[in-house]
């Protein structure tokens, strides 16, 4: 399918060069001559790329750039600018332009810019639509990832989880191990029995074991009646101890036991209940220092870490923060009666940026409260809290002078590739002589 480019630029000449141009290359193009014209077609159209002249009427290309990221986010911007304005180009980088191109520009430089950005651009598709599938064939909840990282970790479960193995889920809290361990179980030939989760640092020392293992009615006061065990109730299925790294080490030993034999002995009980259960633990603390200080056993550790999961904090998985915030808004504004359609773009660069000490469960709670406090149909940088506010925005030290080193070296590069590497074609085609090539080669360490 042959890739359709939308051209803006208010110097009419300029448009139809690049059409004919790109014509030659079998791309589809169309022209328009002003910023406005420029987002009325692609409100309704749909374009590969668009390329805008950065110096236009009352509508610039910066805007253009930023009204195509508002209604198509993954439509790759190319801006044109002359030469005194390349600081501005600069600029349009850093705010989601794909490439740009000093005029007066030259055709094969067009035709390499454009054809790499649809190249990457394909690639980015094709992607996405790999990690969609992985995550679908993963179903379970509300389980939301493209990250390079998430994916692969994806990739591991799908290998362990038909299998028995114990699995040791690590990760800062909010990262999501609790809805790892619900993902593995759902997806697993136990899915159909019991899935049974205990907090082991939300339950006093005292309580643990009998909320584990049961009891037998008299075992001790208020032990008016039997009870089961979670441990049992999970029998052919799953059970998840979260925060096992808070498990007191009295516990540990019986619980190691079960591992080793199948059996569990409520208390005051003689004879063993039979188990078959996966266990699937997980903590945010470390757990190789807890050994080393004698806080948690060894052999504990090797019985429940048959498989490990090392979950990345969101702020290391920053391709997931904004699908993670459009499903958190599609949902809450489901709860909460609103119809929130996205967030504008000023609101998402304070996402992106922000760090995450809370990871996905503070994102989650950031977008709730957005949602209900938007005014409009989106959620706005107004609608979050403070402390995404005052984040002191990194200053870019590069100057001018590298970015313009930067972009001539990657020139050089271009076009002596583009001329099967003969020196005297490429000077020819930047309008220089050979002497000043061989500088500018030795200048930039450009291999010949």
């Amino acid at each position: 399918m042959k890739s359709k480019i939308l051209i803006a630029d208010d110097e009419i000449d300029i448009c139809k060069a690049l059409e004919f141009l790109l014509k030659r290359e079998g791309y589809l193009t169309a022209s328009v001559n002003s910023g406005e014209d420029a987002v009325e077609r692609l409100k309704n159209e749909s374009f590969d790329i668009v390329i805008t002249d950065l110096k236009m009427g009352r509508m610039d290309g910066m805007a253009v750039l930023e009204k195509t990221k508002e209604i198509s986010s993954d439509t790759p911007v190319i801006i044109m600018t002359a030469f005194a304005s390349i600081e501005s180009a600069v600029e349009a980088m850093k705010k989601g332009a794909a490439d740009y191109i000093v005029k007066p520009f030259l055709n094969e430089e067009i035709k390499l810019t454009v054809g790499k950005v649809i190249e990457q651009k394909k690639l980015i598709n094709e992607n996405i639509a790999l990690k969609q599938q992985i995550s679908q064939r993963m179903a379970c909840r509300d389980f939301i990832a493209i990250s390079e990282s998430m994916i692969g970790i994806m990739e591991t479960l799908e290998k362990v989880i038909p299998t028995k193995s114990n699995i040791l889920i690590l990760g800062e809290s909010g990262t999501g191990k609790g809805l790892i361990a619900e993902l593995i179980h759902c997806n697993s030939p136990r899915r159909d029995n019991p899935f049974i989760s205990i907090n082991c640092s939300a339950i006093p020392e005292g309580l643990l074991e009998s909320e584990l293992f049961g009891y037998k009615k008299g075992a001790f006061t208020g032990a008016v009646s039997d009870k089961i065990g979670l441990i049992p109730l999970a029998h052919q299925g799953t059970f998840f101890l979260d925060e096992i790294g808070d498990m007191p080490t009295s516990l540990q030993a019986k619980l190691l036991k079960v591992l080793e034999t199948g059996e569990v002995y409520p208390l005051g009980d003689t004879k063993p209940k039979i188990v078959d259960v996966r266990i699937i633990s997980a903590t945010n603390t470390d757990i190789e220092t807890k050994i080393k200080d004698g806080k948690f056993r060894e052999d504990m550790y090797w019985r429940l870490n048959v498989i490990e999961i090392k979950l990345p904090p969101l702020r290391a998985r920053k391709d997931d923060i904004e699908i993670l915030a459009r499903h958190f808004t599609a949902k809450f504004s489901k709860e909460h009666a609103k119809n929130i359609k996205g967030a504008d773009k000023d609101a998402v660069s304070l996402l992106l940026e922000y760090s995450w000490p809370g990871n996905v469960r503070e994102l989650s709670n950031v977008i709730e409260r957005a949602v209900i406090l938007a005014e409009t149909d989106r959620i706005t940088a107004a609608g979050l809290p403070d402390k995404l506010k005052n984040i002191e925005h990194s200053t870019y030290s590069s100057t001018l002078k590298t970015y313009l080193g930067d972009y001539e070296k990657s020139l050089l590069i271009r076009l002596y590739e583009s001329h099967d590497r003969n020196k005297e074609k490429t000077a020819k085609a930047l309008g220089i002589d050979l002497a000043t090539l061989y500088r500018k080669f030795k200048k930039y360490e450009i291999e010949e």
